[in-house]
């Protein structure tokens, strides 16, 4: 039984499958982004039979996990995933995006702010926004949980950093933390059914902790007496919509808007959630999962990015629908990268 589970994480491709199916989720929701459900039905018709735009053009959401994505190639090329490898050049990616031409994609006001002071002398930590959980912190985090090779903490850690240089909040930092858990589970053959209880356990058994190697000062910049304080509290709201997925999940609603069972994407913990719920209605299903998290009200992007992250890395490179995948905006990059991590 273990040899076929590990024949599968090796041949289904994982990384290729997570990256190419956040790019396709992030270019079908793009265009419906700031449209509410019947803005979006009469532009698209039935959600079901939503079509992939030509061009496939995708937003900052892709951008930015390309961004990060080439972030930590550089620094693995240098040896073991640490911080002092990890910062300089994810924070050098992310201000090459800022002053991209192609950084006209309805970038998020937190990340442009950030980047703007990350571009600077400045400690990273005086360049995060310590009071943003905005989605920006984990629409771009697949790349952590897709590579090879990490320790737990090492995972955790570098999904914390990259999310601290724009969205500080302790919110954005958990469910950063846990979304490339969700995407690292899933690469390595977990079962959908049991993935909501697996977060949830990590997210208790990782409550108070907090990563002072990765993140230095940071939790001094807000009102919190301890590290450990301000950590909590992101994974207390984490939990919180934790909760409410897990009921959604136990009375799914296909056809109803995910935005309403577990909130409109906007932060990050939300984003999480309501992708997930679009992924675990569907876990079979990959491109009905893209449609399902398009035609949302929400930020339809970035939950479709979410959702097609997860369900690549369940599922596989093979999926995607051929016209679909080879038409991508960014596709040579994305297969680049993913094959990297899937050798």
């Amino acid at each position: 039984m273990t040899t076929m589970k590990t024949t599968r994480t090796i041949t289904k491709q994982a990384a290729t499958g997570s990256l190419i199916g956040l790019a396709l989720g992030d270019a079908l929701g793009f265009p419906a982004e700031f449209n509410d459900v019947p803005q979006i039905l009469a532009k698209c018709g039935p959600w079901r039979g939503m079509n992939l735009p030509r061009p496939a053009i995708v937003s900052d959401d892709t951008q930015m996990t390309l961004a990060l994505s080439r972030g930590i190639r550089t620094a693995m090329d240098s040896g073991l995933l640490v911080a002092s490898r990890l910062t300089r050049p994810v924070r050098e990616e992310f201000v090459h995006w800022y002053h991209s031409p192609e950084n006209n994609r309805a970038p998020g006001r937190t990340c442009l702010v950030a980047c703007e002071k990350l571009d600077s002398d400045l400690p990273w930590q005086e360049a995060s926004q310590i009071g943003s959980k905005g989605c920006g912190a984990n629409m771009r985090v697949a790349p952590v949980g897709l590579v090879p090779g990490l320790s737990e903490e090492q995972r955790a850690g570098a999904a914390q950093l990259q999310a601290a240089l724009t969205h500080g909040h302790p919110t954005a930092l958990a469910a950063s933390d846990l979304t490339a858990r969700a995407v690292f589970l899933l690469a390595q053959g977990a079962e959908p059914m049991g993935l909501v209880g697996q977060l949830r356990s990590y997210a208790y058994e990782n409550r108070g902790r907090y990563y002072h190697h990765w993140l230095g000062n940071l939790w001094t910049y807000s009102h919190d007496p301890t590290p450990e304080a301000f950590i909590a509290r992101g994974w207390d709201e984490c939990l919180q919509v934790l909760e409410r997925l897990a009921g959604a999940l136990r009375d799914p609603q296909p056809e109803v808007d995910p935005c309403l069972a577990t909130g409109d994407g906007w932060i990050a913990e939300e984003a999480l959630a309501t992708a997930l719920l679009c992924f675990l209605m569907f876990p079979e299903q990959p491109a009905t999962v893209l449609r399902r998290a398009a035609c949302t009200k929400g930020d339809s992007d970035s939950i479709a990015c979410l959702a097609g992250a997860f369900a690549g890395a369940h599922l596989g490179a093979g999926v995607w629908p051929k016209e679909w995948s080879e038409r991508i905006e960014y596709r040579s990059d994305l297969m680049s990268l993913g094959a990297l991590w899937d050798s």
